[in-house]
C-alpha cells in the first residue's frame, strides 16, 4: 500500500516535489515502511552515516518518523528513523503523555539508498498483532536549516505529528493462517 505525505502549509520546502511511503505488513507484527523523498536532493540536509544506534532527538534534523496505535487504544508507539542510520522508538500512554524509551523494540534495521533527484529510507517497525491507526511523517531539513513538515495529515494550525488527527491510515489485523 502506498501513502503520500503532504507538507504542513506553513513549513515551505521547494527542494522536494513528493513524499512517499510504501507500507507492507512482513510478519504478523511487523510493517515494512519505505520513504521515498523526490526532489533537488543537494538541496537537503541529510544526516551522514553514523551506524546503527538507538539516539534521542533525532527529529531537530531530516529525520522520517511513524506513530503506531492499537485500534481504539489511548497509547502509541512513536518511531524516528534517520538517514544516519540511526533510529529511537518511544511509548506514550496517550497524546504527549508518559513517554518512555519503547525498550522491548529491536532495531529497525534502517537501510538508506540514494540516487540523484531521490532518497529512499525502509525501516521495520514492530506494531503489534491486532489493527492499528498509523501516523507517518517527515521532518525535512533544508541545507539553509528551514525546516519543513510532511504528514498524511496535519492538525489545524501548528504542525504536531503526536496529534490525534494524525493517526490518519488504518492497518487491519493480520490474516490468521
Amino acid at each position: 500500500m502506498r501513502q503520500r505525505l503532504v507538507r504542513h502549509p506553513d513549513t515551505p520546502c521547494d527542494a522536494v516535489t513528493e513524499i512517499g511511503v510504501e507500507i507492507a505488513r512482513i510478519a504478523p507484527t511487523v510493517l515494512k515502511l519505505t520513504y521515498m523523498v523526490q526532489g533537488e536532493i543537494a538541496r537537503l540536509a541529510i544526516p551522514a552515516a553514523a551506524g546503527a544506534a538507538r539516539t534521542d532527538e533525532l527529529w531537530r534534523h531530516t529525520c522520517f518518523e511513524a506513530f503506531a496505535k492499537p485500534a481504539g487504544g489511548e497509547g502509541y508507539l512513536e518511531f524516528n528513523f534517520a538517514p544516519s542510520g540511526q533510529w529511537a522508538a518511544y511509548r506514550f500512554d496517550g497524546y504527549r503523555q508518559g513517554m518512555r524509551l519503547a525498550e522491548d523494540v529491536v532495531l529497525p534495521n534502517v537501510a538508506v539508498r540514494r540516487g540523484p533527484g531521490w532518497l529512499e529510507i525502509a525501516a521495520l517497525a514492530d506494531v503489534g498483532e491486532g489493527p492499528v491507526r498509523l501516523g507517518l511523517s517527515a521532518v525535512i531539513e533544508a541545507a539553509d536549516g528551514r525546516k519543513s513538515y510532511w504528514a498524511l495529515r496535519h492538525p489545524p494550525e501548528k504542525p504536531d505529528f503526536h496529534h490525534p488527527d494524525c493517526f490518519a491510515l488504518e492497518i487491519p489485523a493480520p490474516l490468521a493462517s
